[in-house]
């Protein structure tokens, strides 16, 4: 396809496989079943095409139908598939059904003839200025049908899956440029368009749309045999398919019929693409489109979920995440895995306090992450990867602060490696993000705390830092500092109940912005914000890759009570936070404070160093797993 796809349907997105019918007679019966639901007209098209742009005998049982009461849309049903009408075809489509009630007792023929073919025939009505004339106006034929061009460009309708609860847009607006195309993880491909007059446009090619109907019916009998208990268990998307199937079976169905009953649906397929970071379901779902941010740009997608595929995706959240949500308890935070290993961070509002069901989607920090192998992506560099390194081993109190989406869990993930592994770490967080099972696993002492409303059973995070502080003598993380936890962790730091590494995120862009919400917002006297160490930030900045993750400033708190200053070690040039000459002079109050009774600054400043020559080497050979970085450090401390 040419990247000027203006106002053409997109083939390369939607496959000719998913029109499977071609109707040979074009005034032949229609064996389609019609039932309305609600203000939707639902027609069954197993028995023939169901496509209203080709098949004139379908269109004439929609507008007959249409002739008895009024519809906002027309789902067609057909082959596994979901065609959903609206828009310009459901307006013609219910004109001619008031037309042919107004004179379907008059004259049969011309009424049979306009439910056959609305554009056509009531373009031959045009200028009658008689009771035939008037009924199309009154009807409203002539507006539903001026200027528009034939059946393929007006009854272009969106496509879905029919057990699947989303339907996708397969048209493109004038003026789409295509800039980028993408294959991603789950045999599925993207499409990313350019547009004049609004952010870019995702199109997505959902995997199991360009199945051939005899394969999608295999699907929507698996799913019928789970559905009514037949099958069951860990295996039971499989062994569904082998139950349903003659002969061998194509592992793809498996893996979509999994997606669609263990699984998160069309979300899955969103976040086959690496670049996805984060996906919005925005209320009222049925009239907006699904939103992502790609390599962190906003784009608005192809995709619509239904309203019955808002409440699945709410129920399947409330039965995993044991959390109420409902009129009575209108929001919810949960976390969620999908079937590619990606981790999501989900949070959900209802009524009364929204429009309806809505989701923001985030994918969780990634565990895998260590400080090389941040210095290997380009985050920060191996200088300030041995500073922060040699930091929290010598147990700083390091606030890590950004704005939403700039990385700071990740990073703060990434330093817990660096703690010493005899030191004991509590972590305190209300949904898990921070990599607690990868520390364990090599051979860190870590306790998580989970905290919640303080309602019912649930620790309040103060009552959570309290118990913290009594779990024995070690290092303590708070996944984000944001309430009035933050004076109960200040005055132990303050008094020197906790003599290890602190740590945490906090909402802010640099060491003043974050002074301002510890004092102004959060209530800690200056006084005790004095006893942080280090204000470390993090966000995004456009590169020539696009946009991207940077460390931009290390700032050292100088001064007590109402007089804390912040001194930059580190600040960002160009697309790297270098030092600023602060440590190379002797002038870094931090490093006198963290030296031993036996060291001199200019010790420090070695191991500092030393420590960023291992940050280096480690992320050019490629050992930047946890694995790999934790027997690193073992080495390093046995020489």
């Amino acid at each position: 396809m040419p990247p000027d796809g203006a106002g053409r349907a997109v083939g390369a997105i939607l496959p000719e496989s998913i029109n499977p019918f071609v109707d040979g007679a074009a005034d032949g019966p229609c064996d389609c079943t019609l039932e309305f639901d609600d203000r939707r007209l639902v027609v069954d098209a197993s028995a023939c095409s169901g496509e209203l742009a080709e098949s004139s005998a379908c269109r004439r049982a929609v507008v007959e139908a249409l002739a008895d009461r009024e519809a906002e849309s027309i789902l067609v049903r057909s082959a596994g598939l979901e065609r959903r009408y609206d828009g310009e075809g459901a307006r013609i489509l219910g004109a001619a059904g008031r037309f042919v009630e107004l004179v379907g007792g008059r004259d049969r023929s011309l009424a049979r003839a306009v439910a056959r073919e609305p554009i056509g025939e009531g373009r031959r009505l045009r200028g009658r200025l008689d009771a035939i004339g008037d009924a199309a106006v009154e009807a409203g034929l002539l507006d539903a049908i001026d200027d528009v061009e034939g059946y393929a460009e007006t009854f272009r309708p969106r496509i879905g899956f029919g057990i699947a609860h989303y339907h996708v847009d397969p048209s493109l607006p004038d003026g789409a440029r295509l800039v980028d195309v993408r294959d991603l993880e789950d045999g599925g491909v993207a499409r990313i368009y350019r547009r004049e007059d609004r952010c870019p446009l995702y199109a997505l090619d959902v995997v199991e749309l360009s199945l051939s109907p005899a394969d999608r019916r295999l699907i929507v009998e698996g799913y019928g045999a789970i559905a009514d208990g037949r099958v069951e268990g860990d295996r039971a998307p499989s062994r569904a398919i082998e139950l349903v199937a003659d002969g061998p079976v194509d592992p793809t169905l498996t893996t979509v019929l999994e997606k669609h009953t263990d699984g998160y649906g069309v979300l899955e397929d969103l976040f086959a693409d690496p670049g996805v970071t984060d996906v919005y379901v925005t209320s009222p779902v049925p009239e907006n489109p699904l939103r992502v941010d790609v390599d962190g740009t906003a784009m608005e997608t192809t995709v619509h979920l239904t309203a019955t595929g808002a409440k699945a995706l709410a129920s399947r959240i409330r039965r995993t995440s044991g959390r109420a949500f409902s009129r009575a308890e209108p929001t919810v935070a949960a976390t969620a895995s999908l079937s590619n290993g990606r981790r999501l961070r989900i949070a959900g509002v209802t009524e009364p306090v929204a429009d309806g069901i809505a989701f923001a989607l985030r994918e969780r920090s990634d565990d895998r992450f260590t400080l090389p192998a941040l210095v290997a992506n380009g985050t920060l560099s191996a200088a300030a990867a041995g500073f922060l390194s040699t930091a929290i081993e010598r147990n700083a109190a390091a606030l890590i602060a950004g704005t939403r989406g700039a990385g700071k869990t990740t990073l703060l993930g990434t330093l817990l490696y660096e703690l010493d592994p005899g030191t004991r770490t509590v972590i305190i967080e209300d949904t898990p993000e921070l990599p607690v099972g990868p520390l364990q696993s090599v051979g860190r002492d870590v306790q998580a705390l989970r905290t919640g409303t303080g309602e019912g059973p649930e620790l309040s995070p103060t009552e959570a830092l309290r118990t913290a502080l009594r779990l024995g003598d070690g290092a303590l993380v708070v996944g984000e500092i944001r309430g009035e936890e933050a004076r109960v962790l200040y005055e132990a730091m303050r008094v020197g109940a906790n003599a290890n590494a602190v740590a945490g995120t906090i909402h802010g862009d640099g060491g003043s912005a974050v002074y301002e919400r510890v004092v102004s917002d959060l209530g800690v006297e200056p006084s005790s914000f004095g006893a942080t160490d280090l204000v470390v930030t993090v966000g995004v900045r456009r590169t020539s890759r696009g946009r991207r993750r940077r460390l931009v400033r290390i700032e050292e708190v100088r001064g007590r009570g109402e007089e804390i200053r912040f001194a930059p070690l580190f600040s960002l040039e160009d697309d790297d936070a270098v030092p600023t000459g602060l440590i190379d002079r002797g002038e870094s109050r931090f490093l006198d404070a963290v030296a031993d009774p036996t060291e001199s600054y200019a010790d420090v400043r070695r191991a500092i160093a030393d420590r960023a020559e291992l940050m280096e080497r480690l992320a050019a050979d490629g050992r930047i797993a946890p694995a790999e970085v934790a027997a690193a450090h073992v080495r390093r401390r046995r020489t």
